[in-house]
């Protein structure tokens, strides 16, 4: 490794040792178990958010046998309110990959770990990394930031001549000792200090030599693809109720959105009731109370999604609903995976104003 390259991260890692995070729960006990779930975990979500949920998944499932043997539903249930909900999918046929053609052992190379389902190359080179202390380099959107400023990296984060820039550098700059080490300070750096708005550049250990810094634009990098215009979509969810407070809900297809997940029944936008009912095998005589709820709105990554609650409070149970995959389910008493919305609609349910 060049000079400037080795100071660079021996400049990161003396910072790291006196203000670096060490108190995640994934870092406790370090195994390439724990950091992958970790790693999966972090995508797309806020470190705040990722602890409780890590550990009460790792307490139920320890290790990667355990996980490949259990059921889809409970990893799912683990997993609700988390979002991108394929992460927990691929969690779990992952997990069974690694039992079937791995002994149960983890990969211990980027190229078979990120051969793996749901695994990206930043992903992968962080759990060798930090699982296995062999060196890799990765490029989180954290790291993205730290090395465009750091080198002034023009063009669009998502370009790939501006990505293969940024993948070159990040190898140059990651040190064969104390890799793992290394991986977490400079994405604690990218966290806390080199961050998106007003960068606190006067506390960066490597601001000396900051490109973006030294020329008084460190907001201008990394450069961002133009924003797309958000569309909306609406959609009716049919929350069924009978008379001991089970909620009817039915499960969703393996892929898409909220795949695999259960929901209370989602139609299109405006969808009458007596045709709802009428589909799912429901008399009208059974019904008790029909109310429509306040409309509310759940963002997702490229659209946002108006959902109209509509409260069918039964007198009756029907013998059977004609929905193959339907069960019903008490709110506090199941173990199923729920989206977001489908955890509000299903916990309002027992709102008898609802």
């Amino acid at each position: 490794m060049n000079e400037p390259a080795t100071s660079f991260a021996r400049r990161l890692l003396a910072w790291w040792d006196v203000n670096g995070r060490k108190h995640f729960p994934w870092q406790r006990e370090r195994t390439p178990y724990r950091v992958w779930i970790a790693e999966i975990m972090l995508q797309q979500t806020q470190v705040s958010t990722v602890e409780p949920y890590f550990e009460r998944f790792v307490a139920r499932f320890p290790d990667v046998r355990t996980l490949a043997g259990a059921d889809l539903d409970e990893v799912l249930h683990l997993w609700s309110g988390l979002g991108y909900y394929a992460r927990g999918r691929n969690l779990h046929r992952a997990a069974g990959i690694v039992m079937r053609e791995h002994g149960g052992v983890f990969p211990d190379t980027v190229e078979a770990v990120q051969a793996l389902p749901g695994i990206g190359r930043s992903t992968a080179a962080a759990i060798v990394a930090q699982g296995y202390g062999r060196r890799a380099a990765i490029l989180d959107a954290n790291v993205k930031r730290v090395l465009a400023r750091r080198h002034s990296v023009g063009g669009s984060v998502a370009s790939t001549a501006t990505l293969d820039a940024l993948w070159r550098l990040a190898d140059a700059h990651t040190p064969a000792e104390r890799v793992a080490d290394y991986t977490q300070a400079i994405m604690d750096l990218g966290a806390t200090v080199c961050v998106r708005r007003r960068p606190r550049c006067q506390q960066c250990p490597v601001h000396a030599d900051c490109q973006a810094r030294a020329a008084r634009s460190p907001e201008r990098y990394p450069e961002r693809a133009p924003r797309r215009t958000r569309r909306v979509e609406r959609s009716r969810f049919f929350v069924v109720v009978d008379p001991q407070g089970a909620c009817l809900v039915e499960q969703r297809p393996p892929r898409g959105i909220w795949g695999g997940l259960w929901s209370p029944p989602q139609r299109g936008a405006g969808e009458p009731v007596d045709a709802f009912l009428e589909a799912a095998g429901i008399a009208p005589d059974l019904v008790g109370q029909v109310r429509a709820a306040d409309v509310f709105r759940h963002g997702f990554t490229h659209f946002d999604l108006d959902v109209e609650p509509v409260y069918v409070r039964l007198t009756s149970r029907p013998a059977q609903v004609h929905e193959t995959t339907a069960r019903w389910i008490h709110p506090r008493d199941h173990r199923l995976g729920l989206s977001k919305v489908a955890a509000r609609l299903v916990a309002d349910s027992g709102d008898p104003t609802g």
